[in-house]
């Protein structure tokens, strides 16, 4: 039903966008900053990963590390970690036992630059690591605690009312405002038809991450590199993960992804898609490893800030 969709990824006001998986280069010249060094820097505790009482650390980086190097210097830490752990660690695993780096990647949302009187045209070149920062390695144990999180961690969207919420078991812990797919029937040049653009309903769950998206006009096929930004300046695309989801068994393209124009949140504003903030997307991306479970619902009725029930608008008709 929504084949355009695995091309077709959002619509970015002014224009539609579309999103095609790259690989990553890791060449060494893009890193911006030396990869770690093999040895582990005990700073108190016995063997490395042995046990709660053990903290290690990175050596201090040696150079500064940009939003554009970022994945490549991260996947080297843990590549070079991952044996000392008995090949547990993982990215999520190591950023969520560094906290603070998704708050430094979230900072880099172009709209909170503005409002700091910063303004951005590519946020690529900002730093996230700067020269002397060192991280956290988990232990084992403590890398079973936060896998464990994550085990439980699962994504619920509910479309009427724009929000996407992250919980741990039953426990919430995130709530974020999200645009989602309209209500028409939009003819795509690039696939030669008339496509739905509501935003698919039911359960599943996360089954692949694109870290690096590549844009491409469904209007005219044209690849490009740039936005327009809501306060009418023209910036780079920023550098921020997709995650695509598999949805009643079907992987139609459906993705939760950045976008640039926040003043499309909280509307059916996409081609299908569900679109997040920047700043939210980096969040979501930290707690939905491959695998995380995704609900996605049309409830009506539901409970306002003061406990009373309230009936959202019916915005795809349905009843």
């Amino acid at each position: 039903m929504h084949y355009v969709k695995t091309y077709a990824a959002l619509w970015l006001y002014p224009t539609v966008l579309i999103w095609i998986m790259v690989m990553s280069n890791c060449k060494e010249k893009d890193l911006g900053a030396k990869l770690v060094s093999q040895d582990i820097l005990k700073v108190e505790g016995k063997v490395p990963g042995s046990g709660l009482q053990s903290v290690l650390y990175t050596p201090p980086f040696e150079k500064l590390v940009t939003v554009a190097a970022y994945f490549c210097f991260i996947d080297s830490i843990v590549h070079q970690y991952d044996t000392a752990m008995d090949h547990l660690l993982t990215e999520h695993i190591l950023v969520q036992a560094n906290p603070w780096i998704i708050d430094s990647l979230a900072a880099t949302d172009y709209y909170t630059m503005r409002s700091r009187g910063v303004l951005v045209k590519d946020q690529r070149t900002l730093t996230i690591f700067k020269k002397g920062d060192s991280l956290l390695i988990p232990n084992r144990e403590q890398i079973a605690q936060i896998q464990r999180k994550l085990d439980s961690t699962w994504i619920d969207v509910n479309v009427p009312e724009f929000k996407l919420r992250i919980y741990e078991g039953n426990v919430l812990k995130y709530t974020f405002p999200v645009r989602v797919g309209q209500n028409r029937i939009r003819y795509l040049a690039l696939v030669g038809r008339a496509v739905s653009l509501q935003t698919d309903l039911g359960s599943g769950h996360i089954y692949r991450i694109e870290r690096e998206p590549y844009f491409i006009n469904p209007v005219d096929g044209k690849h490009f590199t740039q936005t327009k930004r809501d306060d009418g300046i023209v910036t780079e695309m920023p550098l921020i993960p997709w995650l695509e989801t598999e949805i009643n068994g079907v992987r139609n393209g459906d993705m939760i992804h950045p976008t640039t124009n926040p003043t499309t949140l909280s509307k059916p504003w996409s081609n299908g898609c569900i679109g997040t903030s920047e700043a939210d997307a980096w969040r979501i991306y930290y707690h939905a490893p491959v695998g995380t479970r995704v609900n996605i619902r049309y409830d009506l009725k539901v409970l306002g800030e003061g406990g009373d029930s309230i009936r959202l608008e019916d915005i795809y008709r349905r009843y």
